[in-house]
C-alpha cells in the first residue's frame, strides 16, 4: 500500500477548514469540503450531466435579472467546515469576480444535477446544509428514462429546512427566485 501524498493529509488533527482549499494546488478540479472531510470527484464525468448542467446555465444565464450573476462549479463556504461545489449557483451581483468562493447570503440559488456517486450528498447532506445555511432555493436534477427531472425545494425561513415546490418533467417553469423557463426534454431524449 502506498501512503497518501503530504497535501492530503489533513493540517490538524480537527481536519479541514474552509479556507484550506485554497491552498491545494495539487487537489483535483472538482474538490469538496463536507464537514470537515475533503471529497473528490474522482469518475469521469457523465456527458448527460454535463450537457444537464450546461442547458440550466445557459437558461438560468438567458433569463436571470441584471443584478444577478450565474456560475458554474465555483463553492459555497456554508460555514468554516464546510464548502460544497454546486453544479450552477445564482448569485447577487455584489460578488467580486477575483474570489473563490460565494458567501451563503449573497447566494439566492443552488442547483445540483446528480451522478452515482453524489446522489446520497445531493439528496440528504447538502439539501440539509444549504437550508440551515438560509439559501432559498434549491433545485435538484436526477435523471428519469435518459431526461432530466427537477426537485425544486424552498426554504422555510422559521425551520431553517426545504419544503418542496415541486417536481417538474418536460418543462420548468418557475417565478422564483425570478421567472424561468427550462426546456428539459431536447436536448436530452434518450437514444436507443
Amino acid at each position: 500500500m502506498t501512503s497518501l501524498p503530504d497535501w492530503m493529509r489533513p493540517p490538524r488533527p480537527e481536519g479541514w477548514f474552509a479556507e484550506d482549499l485554497d491552498r491545494l494546488p495539487e487537489a483535483p478540479r472538482h474538490t469538496e469540503l463536507i464537514d470537515g472531510a475533503l471529497v473528490f470527484m474522482m469518475s469521469p464525468q457523465r456527458i448527460w450531466h454535463s450537457r444537464v448542467v450546461t442547458a440550466i446555465t445557459q437558461a438560468l444565464t438567458d433569463q436571470a435579472p441584471a443584478d444577478f450573476e450565474v456560475d458554474r462549479e465555483v463553492t459555497v463556504r456554508l460555514d468554516n467546515r464546510n464548502r460544497p461545489e454546486p453544479d450552477v449557483v445564482v448569485t447577487t451581483k455584489r460578488v467580486s469576480a477575483d474570489g473563490t468562493w460565494f458567501a451563503p447570503d449573497d447566494v439566492l440559488l443552488v442547483v445540483e444535477v446528480t451522478s452515482p456517486e453524489s446522489e446520497h450528498r445531493d439528496r440528504t447532506v447538502k439539501l440539509r446544509k444549504y437550508a440551515e445555511a438560509g439559501i432559498r432555493h434549491y433545485w435538484l436534477v436526477e435523471e428519469e428514462d435518459g431526461r432530466p427531472v427537477v426537485h425544486v425545494y424552498e426554504l422555510d425561513e422559521p425551520t431553517r429546512a426545504y419544503a418542496p415546490a415541486g417536481i417538474y418533467r418536460s418543462k420548468l417553469e418557475l417565478d422564483r427566485p425570478f421567472p424561468v423557463v427550462v426546456s428539459l426534454d431536447s436536448p436530452f431524449r434518450p437514444t436507443r
